[in-house]
């Protein structure tokens, strides 16, 4: 009980430390786009229940609720990198791997392939970019809300991309309606944004995140990076493959980081530019 005492009164003297940063003095939503045009939308500091509560349908006894702060704003890419962004960069790859549209969420892509464009964007420009981590993703795709999704507990086929598959077809008769691909994603920006501009956080693809898998430990905890090392590299946010509760804002899955996944693709975070000038959200500070 003491040391449960202990770490509580050290997560609340961090979360105002945290809260008290001179870097909240900023207008959040703002948004930038880089030379591939790739646009990154500025979000608040703040806090969260990260995970489910007990009485969530369909969610894992490994989704334990824990209080989470991030303590600094951040942008986070507004879609999933695309296949025209990805090969502006990259190129089709061996046997034109990445064909299609390209407005289609690139995939097929593995950590390895992904750090490879992460190394070579942050040599192209002044910006620093990397995955976001676990707790960033979930924050930002509840967007201030503590329901399974960000628009509440239930999700429909016009909310997100799910059940397009010959496995799982719930949603088809609506996506062909809409005149959008059957047995695949999606473009990009196809179906409503979140509260904070964010598209296809729930459904669509798959998206790798920072974080090695482990359990949750239920501590609440400052800027969470998740374990040190592991076998599994986390996804999260479902996809247009299978059921929509897969699509839960807490809902973890995860896979080797070499997998190539036709499920799975990503998103960024845009850190400061390396030149260490002020960027207009610090100006005023």
């Amino acid at each position: 009980m003491k040391i449960t005492r202990f770490c509580y009164f050290i997560f609340v003297l961090l979360l105002i430390l945290a809260l008290a940063s001179p870097g909240l003095a900023i207008e959040p939503f703002q948004k930038v786009r880089n030379r591939l045009g790739m646009e990154f939308v500025l979000l608040p500091a703040g806090s969260f229940l990260m995970g489910s509560p007990p009485d969530e349908p369909y969610r894992d006894p490994g989704e334990i609720q824990h209080r989470v702060v991030i303590s600094k704003p951040f942008f986070l890419q507004t879609t999933e990198v695309t296949l025209g962004q990805w090969r502006k960069l990259m190129g089709h790859g061996m046997m034109m791997r990445w064909r299609g549209a390209d407005n289609l969420p690139v995939t097929r892509v593995c950590c390895y392939d992904i750090q490879r464009f992460i190394k070579k964007l942050n040599t192209s420009g002044p910006w620093r970019y990397r995955l976001p981590t676990e707790a960033e993703w979930e924050y930002a795709a509840r967007a201030g809300s503590s329901t399974a999704y960000s628009w509440g507990n239930r999700i429909d086929c016009s909310r997100a991309m799910y059940a397009n598959s010959a496995k799982v077809n719930d949603c088809q008769p609506y996506i062909e309606s809409r005149g959008l691909p059957l047995n695949g994603p999606a473009p990009v920006k196809s179906y409503p944004p979140n509260k904070w501009g964010l598209y296809d956080m729930h459904g669509n693809v798959w998206e790798w995140v920072q974080d090695w898998y482990d359990k949750y430990s239920g501590i609440p905890q400052v800027d969470p990076k998740g374990p040190p090392n592991g076998n599994w590299r986390v996804r999260r946010g479902g996809s247009w493959f299978k059921f929509g509760y897969h699509c839960r804002s807490a809902n973890r899955a995860f896979g080797h980081p070499s997998s190539r996944l036709r499920t799975t693709g990503f998103r960024l975070v845009m850190e400061k530019d390396i030149s260490g000038r002020l960027q207009p959200w610090e100006e005023g500070r």
